[in-house]
């Protein structure tokens, strides 16, 4: 985890710690430097990632104010910081079903923009919340950006270890998102039923310079999963 997502997860554990409230505010710029021991570049990334996440809102020449009134239990569905800082209340775990290199598959080039018989690393997994399964995740990584990965890593979190230990600048992503009926494998996966209704985001996930380098196609536990989109400004 880098210096700056430490610094908004402790501010995150200040507002659970102190039981702020939506409109409570939050000390001012150069107090919470101090109180942190961090400088003004790491804090200022860290107010804005949580300005993004929507746990604050920034009014100029007024302050930092607590905005996040997340229900428990609800995925921030936008949010790309990874399940175990999104629900960070639950237990959330992961099994491994499977994990390889192999050639990336035909119908997956175009959403990576790889070359044809470039290697990706393809992983399988399910997440568990509190115990239940919420989701299948299946994942395909480029070999020529993400160099090395193994299960032990594959069990834990994948981002975190792309920025922490590869030094991995991650930018933005795209989302596709539907709702339909669940197949037979996916529905065995989930311990559901074919034919019950399922939400499915695919995320093509990229680089800050624009490189994509993961193609993730997550299918939700229609029981175990719930939403939550925290919008900035209004939409007509």
């Amino acid at each position: 985890m880098l210096k700056y997502q430490q610094t908004a997860t402790e501010i995150e554990a200040y507002i659970e710690q102190h039981a702020l409230q939506q409109g409570d505010k939050l000390p001012v710029l150069d107090q919470l430097i101090r109180q942190f021991a961090v400088s003004k570049t790491t804090m200022t990334k860290a107010l804005e990632l949580l300005e993004r996440k929507g746990t604050i809102f920034q009014v100029r020449g007024s302050g930092i104010f607590v905005r996040k009134t997340n229900r428990k239990g609800y995925i921030e569905l936008f949010s790309t910081q990874g399940f175990k800082q999104n629900l960070v209340e639950h237990d959330i775990q992961s099994k491994v079903l499977s994990f390889e290199l192999i050639p990336c598959p035909e119908e997956i080039i175009k959403n990576l923009g790889s070359a044809s018989g470039e290697m990706v690393y393809a992983i399988k997994r399910i997440h568990y919340i509190d115990g239940n399964i919420m989701c299948l995740e299946e994942s395909y990584y480029r070999q020529a950006i993400v160099p090395y990965l193994n299960r032990e890593i594959v069990e834990q979190s994948i981002f975190e270890y792309l920025e922490t230990a590869l030094g991995l600048n991650i930018g933005f992503s795209d989302m596709y998102m539907h709702v339909g009926k669940l197949s037979d494998s996916i529905a065995q996966h989930l311990e559901l039923k074919a034919g019950d209704p399922a939400l499915t985001v695919e995320t093509i996930f990229h680089l800050t310079n624009g490189r994509p380098f993961d193609y993730s196609v997550i299918t939700y536990h229609y029981e175990h999963s719930q939403f939550v989109v925290q919008a900035n400004g209004l939409y007509l």
